[in-house]
């Protein structure tokens, strides 16, 4: 189970420290466990924080959304709620964001750290402004973006090519999510929602997708990239081998 400290838990629920404080004030975010003068916030708090993000969104007021996390948790017993929640928040963190200064983009990125580039990577969310610097809420994205780059590939083409693999992953990802719900959960009814015994194994399949697309999406990029690879380059790579049989039978 992941750990935040209070920044931590805002920079990864895509809010501000103070608003954390304010929904736990308002006793929809639960206390975090302290160690000595350390609040220690989890998976299960990051679950719920997206969730009253989420809700705020759709317009509901603080008294509502309390109403029906109250509701939900008054019909099901507190361990199987924080189950769920975990299983839902532990989904969603196996990336740790990353606080980027301006230098540290400028170092990777060189003079291709432009207005336009930044405005585009916020615009696809690579990156997330967090003051005067930056977060990567995916760092392993953004060092991907700089091996393109040290192979000579422009900043706003790798960025262009972010946009679309993204989009094909998000469809690709809500496939095979969408299979799991057809076949697991449709089954039960249009307006099925998890009674308290069912509530473990709702859980269980919950916490199971993330695992599951990330195994099913290596697999076939790994297949994928190793006959695109050769299709690709292989006229090169045959051009190069003739041209040295060549130049060694001289």
């Amino acid at each position: 189970m992941a750990e935040y400290r209070i920044d931590d838990l805002a920079r990864a629920a895509g809010t501000s420290v103070r608003n954390v404080r304010v929904y736990q004030d308002r006793e929809l975010l639960a206390p975090p466990t302290r160690r000595g003068r350390t609040a220690i916030y989890g998976d299960a708090h990051l679950a719920r924080l997206r969730l009253i993000l989420n809700m705020l969104d759709r317009g509901y007021a603080f008294a509502q959304i309390k109403e029906m996390l109250d509701a939900w948790q008054s019909g099901h017993s507190l361990a199987d709620v924080l189950g769920l929640e975990e299983a839902t928040g532990a989904a969603w963190s196996h990336e740790q964001p990353e606080v980027i200064p301006m230098a540290e983009l400028v170092r990777m990125f060189g003079t291709q750290i432009t207005p336009s580039n930044i405005s585009r990577a916020l615009e696809l969310g690579i990156l997330e402004r967090q003051g005067v610097h930056f977060v990567a809420p995916s760092p392993q994205l953004l060092r991907t973006g700089k091996e393109l780059v040290d192979l000579d590939v422009p900043l706003s083409e790798a960025l262009a090519l972010a946009a679309e693999i993204q989009g094909e992953t998000d469809r690709v990802t809500a496939m095979l999510v969408g299979m799991v719900r057809k076949y697991v959960l449709d089954p039960k009814g249009p307006d099925w929602l998890p009674s308290g015994d069912e509530l473990p194994r709702f859980a269980d399949v919950v916490s199971r997708l993330h695992p599951l697309v990330m195994s099913a999406m290596s697999a076939a990029v790994d297949r994928s990239a190793r006959r695109v690879i050769p299709q690709v380059m292989g006229d090169r790579i045959i051009a190069l081998a003739e041209r040295i049989r060549a130049e060694r039978a001289q």
